[in-house]
């Protein structure tokens, strides 16, 4: 996921530097979590899932 974020984050479009991208992971640790973020993600969601948590990502990014 890490490098899958960073190499979409690398194309040379306008939606590839936009698109959210949210890591859903069992990598729980704040480490983790920033590492996501370095790595060109939006958000993180860890397992296992609390599908209030995946509403609230989805709708924090997809919902204008």
């Amino acid at each position: 996921g890490d490098e899958a974020a960073m190499e979409i984050r690398q194309i040379d479009r306008e939606d590839c530097k936009t698109m959210p991208i949210i890591a859903m992971t069992a990598n729980a640790m704040e480490s983790d979590v920033q590492n996501s973020y370095k790595c060109g993600m939006n958000g993180h969601i860890s397992k296992p899932i609390e599908p209030e948590e995946v509403y609230r990502c989805l709708n924090k990014w997809l919902v204008k």
